[in-house]
């Protein structure tokens, strides 16, 4: 059974609110009180994500309400100026638009946010439409899912794949996310690769790898030390 990898399009929100570049100054307040948000993306003629408004944007006309020069004797920025003179979306939006793909992993949008110090990222199809938004509170519902479920995965796409008729050897248990693997392999060369993929399953908080190898025969390795012996003498 082939693993489904959590995507962005997993956790997005669907329904999205979003401008046109027409969009005048009041109405965007308007819907920014109505709809209880901070941002919204802003689409041209053909609903492709041209930009994004926000709070921020917006605050610039009163910021820069004054036309003196600030208390240092300079002048308005330039960036400033415009903001503070803007009247609709397209004049005050934030562009292009950082946004993020339906099927990019959720550590990859987390890096985009993270990158650009952004709370949220428009989902854009390949042809540039809104399919979405996306959030920091999406991201983290992946850490909502059952243990029993990541034990399930674990099990199935790591243990499975990388022991093969051993993995009846290898006991998984998750508690809060933390999945824990015990027990003992032959290729001890794969643990750590063992504990990094179960780390890169969906939902997995932190891994705890006590994997050993088999345990030692002395009577047929007598050229080896006995590690029981060792550690009693």
């Amino acid at each position: 059974m082939e693993s489904t990898a959590i995507v962005v399009e997993d956790v997005m929100t669907r329904r999205v609110v979003a401008l046109r570049t027409g969009a005048a100054f009041k109405d965007i307040v308007k819907t920014m009180r109505e709809w209880r948000v901070s941002a919204f993306p802003v689409l041209d003629a053909d609903g492709r994500v041209v930009g994004v408004v926000s709070e921020a944007d917006l605050l610039a006309k009163e910021e820069f309400r004054e036309a003196d020069p600030d208390r240092n004797g300079q002048a308005r920025p330039p960036v400033g100026i415009s903001r503070a003179d803007a009247v609709t979306a397209a004049e005050l939006m934030t562009a292009p638009a950082v946004t993020v793909a339906p099927d990019a992993s959720l550590a990859h949008a987390a890096r985009v946010m993270a990158r650009h110090q952004v709370k949220r990222l428009p989902v854009v199809g390949h042809d540039g439409t809104l399919k979405g938004i996306v959030s920091r509170s999406d991201l983290l519902k992946v850490f909502l899912r059952d243990d029993a479920d990541i034990a399930e995965e674990v099990r199935r796409d790591v243990v499975a794949r990388l022991f093969g008729t051993h993995a009846a050897a290898v006991r998984i248990e998750v508690h809060d996310g933390v999945v824990t693997l015990t027990g003992r392999v032959r290729e001890t060369a794969l643990v750590p690769v063992a504990a990094r993929l179960a780390r890169a399953v969906a939902g997995v908080v932190d891994v705890r790898c006590a994997l050993s190898g088999p345990p030692r025969h002395p009577d047929l390795d007598p050229d080896l030390p006995d590690a029981e012996r060792t550690r009693m003498s």
